[in-house]
């Protein structure tokens, strides 16, 4: 017996440099557990800002629609395509872009008019074209909108946190086979001012 007890006795201890260890580690989890909760309640009361706000676009965009909500009556928003190149400037067919209407992009436009038809896009026209075909640049490099985080991480500083809010800031203009291309829209091509008939050309290109 007297043996056995002194066998127990010789065990060694737990050496303190791996004592030390699994405290760490323990502590490590601990934070990992509290940072991954705190990742999936933002991204819970990120899902709940995102969806609070469609709900107020959409309203906004059913009172535009039935008169209740002021409209300037000129267009401010465009969207234009470009349909013809330019001898020694790079091929850029069918690129599409949203400018701003003022005095001085109009002026621009009436230069390159025989190369692109412009016009007013309508809501439907704008999120098929964000969601379809939208890029933005990151980093010099050109990357599809296809989630909100990068929206978050770009625009998130100017309150544009998702795809929501990015199609509500160009419709509403925030603050923050084709015919012969070189004929104009008024006889029977596709340059020059559509206005409101651009929605049609968005859908062949679709």
């Amino acid at each position: 017996m007297e043996g056995a007890e002194e066998k127990k006795k010789k065990i060694p201890a737990v050496p303190e440099i791996l004592k030390k260890k699994r405290k760490n580690f323990a502590e490590l989890k601990i934070k990992r557990l509290r940072k991954k909760f705190a990742q999936k309640m933002l991204r819970k009361a990120r899902r709940k800002l995102i969806y609070e706000k469609a709900k107020h676009y959409h309203k906004e965009y059913r009172q535009m629609k039935s008169g209740n909500f002021y409209v300037s009556a000129e267009p401010k928003l465009a969207f234009v395509i470009r349909i013809r190149g330019i001898n020694g400037v790079s091929p850029k067919i069918f690129n599409g872009t949203f400018v701003k209407l003022n005095k001085a992009s109009i002026n621009m436009l009436r230069i390159v008019k025989p190369y692109i038809p412009r016009g007013y896009p309508n809501l439907k026209s704008v999120n098929e074209l964000i969601y379809k075909h939208g890029y933005g640049k990151i980093n010099k490099k050109q990357i599809a909108l296809t989630d909100n985080a990068l929206i978050t991480r770009s625009l998130g500083k100017y309150g544009i946190i998702c795809m929501e809010d990015l199609i509500h800031e160009i419709y509403t203009v925030g603050k923050r086979g084709m015919k012969k291309k070189t004929t104009h829209f008024v006889e029977g091509g596709d340059a020059g001012n559509r206005e409101d008939q651009i929605n049609r050309l968005i859908r062949r290109m679709n």
